[in-house]
């Protein structure tokens, strides 16, 4: 019965703890969601063909929460690069399926990094691959929004499946990355087109921006979902299976 009682206790001594933010997670919320915003407007309001340089800082800024995971020891080259190797299957997956417009499975990868390593990692792969790619499909005004836009899928998985409201079955994966796909990467990308395309934003405008864009994400969507659907599992269990080898991206 006492035996009972203390583990009710200790239980409950460390729900609290389970819903704090860490330091690093707090630094990746204002980059993310004030940092980036803020500098991807202010290259859009004030420059003028200077995407590379957005997109630069982008990729710098998402470094920096993700180094901090590494600030009790150095990292190690093999983490490095299996990231890259996640940017490079990302890249690869966006440009195999460059014949059928908008079918896009990179997202999935994305997502699959984000769960696997961590949300500054999901956010970095993200961003780095939405550059990447745009060698293939183009550099533009819109790369800021793309990286943007698959980072923070990353980032999403990522502090999902760390506060425990994501789990790695394939029908959660789905929803998840259905649902995140739909209602963020999509109509951020949107938010893109309405800034790039539109010389006076209205309300008519956007609605009819963000219409337009709503068989486009569909098909996006379809292509995380079945992405993740045919590929998630066997790729945790790569992934897991590095990590145990080489104690991986364990902070």
């Amino acid at each position: 019965m006492e035996e009972r009682i203390t583990l009710g206790k200790k239980k409950r001594e460390e729900l609290p703890e389970k819903r704090k933010f860490s330091r690093r997670t707090v630094l990746s919320f204002f980059i993310v969601l004030i940092a980036i915003p803020f500098t991807i407007w202010f290259g859009w309001r004030y420059g003028d063909r200077n995407f590379y340089i957005v997109s630069l800082l982008i990729i710098i800024y998402t470094m920096i929460p993700f180094f901090l995971v590494f600030e009790k020891r150095r990292p190690q080259a093999r983490e490095l690069v299996i990231l890259a190797v996640m940017c490079g299957i990302a890249v690869a997956s966006r440009a195999v399926f460059i014949w059928l417009p908008h079918f896009k499975p990179m997202t999935a990868v994305i997502i699959i990094t984000g769960i696997a390593f961590g949300a500054e990692a999901g956010f970095l792969t993200g961003a780095v691959s939405g550059f990447v790619s745009n060698f293939i499909f183009g550099q533009g005004a819109w790369t800021s929004w793309q990286m943007f836009a698959f980072g923070m899928a990353g980032f999403l998985a990522g502090l999902f499946y760390q506060k425990g409201l994501l789990r790695r079955e394939k029908l959660p994966l789905c929803v998840f990355g259905g649902v995140v796909t739909m209602c963020v990467v999509g109509p951020l990308l949107d938010t893109c087109a309405l800034f790039t395309m539109s010389s006076v934003i209205t309300p008519e405008s956007a609605a009819a921006i963000y219409l337009s864009g709503l068989p486009v994400n569909a098909v996006h969507t379809s292509a995380t979902v079945l992405t993740l659907l045919l590929v998630s599992k066997p790729m945790f269990e790569k992934l897991d299976r590095v990590k145990r080898k080489y104690g991986m991206l364990e902070a």
